[in-house]
């Protein structure tokens, strides 16, 4: 009667924990630095999970290594079927975000090949600099770094970047700081990157002919 009753308690559990894994995913990206019993649970759950959510047209992408595990559609599904409707919304970028997602993933694949550290840790200062070289000139500086500002705000919200304590210092400075979260790489991934410098002219293109429209509708 008692290894009845532990069967059926454990059984509970099991299904307790299924239930809170898939729960937190659909909501958003599991990082295993900000819950690690529930990363245990993903490790011993994961085929499970990942026969549960077949159903709904999604699949887990469980990076151990990295840390990071989150839901998509599965592109099979998104090939077969346009009535199905989206559990994971596609979340369309401004131009200025896309521009900086893809020199955050550049500088990335740098610091990984450097192997110095495991964390990429930016000043704002930083990636300002990073970005200017793509951007029109502007004479005002605060203005930009606002412009800045607003979207690493966004990139915040999509998961790709953390900000840190004010007191965190980087590279002698003082200011904001920033850490490139590793699942960048899951949305950015190497072929994109080996076309990184076809991209990065046609943003430089863009961006040339967006300032050359400015300047027509400025003074018609």
């Amino acid at each position: 009667m008692n290894s009845a009753l532990d069967f059926n308690t454990a059984e509970t559990a099991g299904s307790n924990e299924l239930s809170i894994l898939v729960i937190s995913l659909l909501k958003g990206v599991l990082y295993q630095e900000n819950d690690t019993s529930l990363w245990q649970a993903l490790i011993q759950l994961q085929a499970r999970v990942r026969d549960h959510i077949a159903v709904l047209g999604l699949e887990l992408v469980f990076d151990e290594a990295e840390g990071y595990a989150f839901l998509r559609a599965r592109p099979e599904v998104e090939e077969e079927s346009a009535k199905l409707p989206r559990l994971v919304a596609r979340r369309p970028l401004s131009f200025p975000v896309s521009l900086l997602l893809a020199l955050l993933r550049k500088k990335l694949a740098e610091f990984d090949a450097s192997g110095d550290a495991t964390r990429l840790i930016l000043s704002r200062d930083e990636i300002v600099e990073l970005v200017r070289v793509f951007l029109p000139d502007s004479s005002n500086e605060a203005k930009l770094i606002d412009q800045i500002e607003t979207h690493l705000n966004k990139i915040i919200e999509l998961g790709f970047l953390r900000r840190l304590k004010a007191n965190a210092a980087v590279n002698g400075t003082n200011g904001a700081n920033f850490e490139v979260r590793r699942i960048l790489k899951a949305f950015v991934d190497a072929q994109w990157l080996a076309d990184f410098d076809a991209r990065l002219a046609a943003y430089q293109a863009q961006l040339n002919g967006e300032e050359d429209k400015s300047d027509r509708d400025e003074y018609a």
